[in-house]
């Protein structure tokens, strides 16, 4: 017996060599080099059917199996390799003459999601490989692959995703689900069918809680160009989104943003060098208010082909240069999809540079603090799978998640070509308690109205965390209708502030920290025209029981006056204190005096004039509400802002 080498160009351009042994026995010697020739002659599937022939009737010459194996995997029936390599190397005795095959059939039977046999595969592979072979650090990898996933799917997370059911999943592709941070807005790009151009879509949520049927977000928006890959702020008011090869573009796809105002969304606009590359930027994600933007870029300088990038609004108007997350978010592989979630605090995105299921997995990572992200956490079995998983979304209240995924479809018939482009549908999930974001969040939304004629005014509603006095959210109210929408996380203790230019600021307070009544408020918003005798409650001034101390979180809301201070140099104003009915007047008188008089002190000392200032107490007078109950007597226990 003697070894003979055979070669034939694939399809691909690409040679393959394969190496067969040629039988003793004559009619299986002639059933090979029939097959052989038919492979030299480029007749494939001729040679297939006499490999098959070869198969029956010497079922023991391994291979033979082999030998059709890579003709299968040439004409694209992966499935039909597959058992075909797995017969072969069953036939055959171990040896580093093998290793391609071990190889070919480790890689396919990992992209069939068959971990046992990959993993039996890879092991063979290693046991006779030589050290210089050029795969060993990949097989390597791809071994600790299938560990993870067949430890994975013993310990399944959650429920596997359905469909989402009709009107949607009604075109060929649907894929980047996105929602407003009330849920009632779903954003996601749509093919109606295979020749058909990218295009974005939204479906609005119907008042039983359903989706509605999907309709093209705007005329505005969707062109003759591709536009996809879109992401939309938690009020619903600022759309990115991802276009190629358009007119003036930087790359060969850029990002491009547009707002709304009223029903009516501006014509798109490129974010520009700041953000762009001449390289592919898309893959969106804003956060909720809009002012940070994560994405994915292929440009040069970064740690792997595919990189995520950062970038946020500047006062100007303008958007910071990107910033490459860096490590650990980042690695040597395709790091893409990034979804911010609605809390800020929590990044999701897919790689293939961390070991998982296979191919692109869904991992999660925290914010530690401004910038660094912990170590990234595979999101497991079943949102995990062995095929390449694309975008990830979780809604704001931490309940429910929205992906896209392709459906299953038969394998090709043997000698027929692999469909490339299966159908996309969107899919949702209830969220396991470990995919969660580490904070979950709900919103507050309202009108923002002039207090005397009722009419809607375009207002700039700011948020702060009491407790450290960071700007944590700041959105613009609608100037058509007056609509806002801010997003809180639980767990912390919030100032909000509504302001418009010649109005009385407004100061409003949301406690989440001991995590009671966490749950979405519509509230209007009246401002005061800034006009002699008008006046606002600060409700973000604090002092302990009896004492006239300000207590160090209420610099948020002093800062904030002194900056509408500054911004009004000739207004002169009033600080009111007012109590509750508990204890003497007296006392309360003194008491509502010395708290006015604390807000003073601390505004002179800052730079406003104490000529612009006065302070006077007024004691358990003019309540906002009967003393009757402990939250009444707390409406009356405040500080007033008075024009004078």
């Amino acid at each position: 017996m003697f070894l003979l080498w055979l070669a034939f160009v694939a399809p691909a351009s690409s040679q393959i060599p394969v190496k067969v042994q040629t039988p003793t026995n004559t009619k299986a010697r002639n059933l090979l080099e029939k097959a052989q020739q038919q492979t030299k002659e480029r007749d494939f599937i001729k040679a297939i059917e006499t490999l098959n022939q070869l198969n029956e009737k010497f079922p023991s010459f391994g291979e033979a199996y082999l030998m059709k194996g890579s003709l299968l995997k040439a004409i694209g029936n992966n499935r039909g390799a597959l058992a075909a390599y797995r017969d072969g190397l069953s036939k055959v005795a171990l040896d580093a003459s093998h290793a391609s095959e071990y190889q070919m059939l480790g890689d396919l039977a990992l992209s069939y999601g068959e971990y046992q046999t990959a993993l039996n595969a890879y092991k063979m592979l290693l046991k006779v490989a030589p050290k210089a072979h050029r795969n060993l650090a990949k097989s390597e990898r791809q071994l600790r692959t299938c560990e993870f996933a067949l430890e994975a799917i013993k310990n399944p997370v959650g429920e596997a995703p359905v469909p989402l059911p009709a009107p949607l999943n009604s075109f060929k592709f649907q894929y980047f689900p996105a929602l407003t941070a009330d849920n009632r807005f779903l954003l996601f790009t749509g093919r109606p069918a295979a020749s058909s151009g990218e295009d974005l879509f939204v479906s609005r949520q119907n008042k039983d809680g359903t989706l509605g049927m999907p309709v093209p977000i705007s005329r505005a928006i969707n062109t003759s160009y591709n536009e996809g890959a879109g992401t939309i702020s938690g009020d619903g008011k600022t759309l990115v989104f991802a276009s190629c090869d358009r007119p003036k573009a930087i790359g060969n796809c850029d990002l491009y943003i547009s707002r709304r105002t009223g029903n009516n969304w501006s014509a798109p606009a490129n974010l520009g060098i700041n953000v762009n590359s001449t390289e592919w930027d898309s893959q969106p994600s804003l956060s909720a208010d809009g002012r940070t933007l994560y994405f994915t870029s292929t440009r040069r300088g970064g740690q792997g082909q595919e990189d995520i990038y950062v970038t946020n609004l500047q006062p100007s108007g303008s958007w910071s240069p990107a910033q490459n997350l860096g490590t650990p978010v980042n690695t040597a592989g395709k790091d893409m999809a990034p979804f911010i979630h609605a809390s800020g605090t929590t990044l999701y995105y897919v790689t293939d540079g961390l070991v998982g299921m296979g191919g692109l997995d869904v991992f999660r990572c925290e914010q530690v603090v401004a910038g660094k992200w912990s170590e990234p956490k595979n999101l497991g079995y079943p949102l995990n799978t062995f095929e390449n998983e694309a975008s990830l979304f979780i809604t704001s209240d931490n309940q429910k998640g929205f992906c896209s995924r392709s459906r299953a479809t038969d394998e090709p018939a043997a000698g027929s070509r692999m469909v490339r482009e299966r159908p996309v549908e969107l899919f949702s999930f209830a969220v396991p308690t470990v995919v969660k974001a580490r904070e979950t969040s709900t919103y507050t939304q309202g009108r923002v109205f002039d207090a005397n004629t009722k009419k809607p005014l375009k207002a700039e509603v700011k948020l702060y965390d009491i407790d450290t006095d960071v700007l944590t959210q700041f959105v613009t109210s609608d100037p058509e209708y007056g609509d806002y929408t801010v997003v809180l996380n639980e767990g912390h203790h919030y100032a909000m502030y509504a302001a418009a230019d010649k109005y009385l600021l407004k100061s409003l307070s949301f406690d989440y920290s001991d995590k009671h009544a966490f749950d979405p408020l519509t509230l209007d918003i009246y401002l005061e025209p800034v006009r002699s005798g008008r006046s606002v409650v600060l409700n973000n001034l604090f002092f302990d029981t009896n004492k006239y101390d300000l207590k160090p979180k209420s610099r948020t809301e002093l800062n904030r006056l002194i900056e509408f201070l500054r911004q009004y140099q000739d207004v002169q104003i009033q600080v009111s204190g007012f109590t509750d009915n508990v204890g003497t007047p007296e006392a309360n008188l003194q008491l509502s005096e010395r708290r006015a008089e604390s807000v003073v002190t601390y505004l002179s000392s800052h730079g406003i004039p104490p000529a612009r200032l006065r302070a006077k107490g007024y004691g358990d007078r003019n309540p906002l509400a009967a003393n009757d109950s402990e939250a009444n007597r707390q409406l009356n226990r405040r500080i007033e802002l008075r024009i004078l």
